[in-house]
């Protein structure tokens, strides 16, 4: 598999791990009783802080694989985002249901 559809595929992933961490932090917070606008705006900022730290994680380990570095930035940054609040908006919804 070539590194930048490695990278998408990670960044897929991570965006659904990024959703778990989002609803634990929810959970432990204590903001499934309520839904407001800080809900999603600390949620956001959560996964943003993920992807943060793991694309430094994700250059460390594909930096010499690649032709641009400024690829490893932008590669899969839309599925991360969009498997994050489907996945997110799915495991909230389950576990404000149950």
């Amino acid at each position: 598999m070539k590194p930048l559809t490695l990278i998408y595929w990670i960044r897929f992933g991570l965006g659904i791990a990024a959703a778990a961490l989002c609803t634990f932090y929810n959970i432990f917070a204590g903001s499934l009783t309520r839904m407001d606008v800080r809900v999603f705006f600390s949620g956001f900022s959560l996964a943003l802080l993920f992807y943060l730290a793991t694309y430094y994680i994700i250059k460390i380990k594909f930096l010499y694989k690649v032709d641009k570095p400024s690829k490893l930035v932008t590669t899969g940054i839309g599925i991360y985002f969009f498997s994050w609040i489907v996945f997110w908006v799915l495991f909230y919804t389950l576990l404000r249901s149950g």
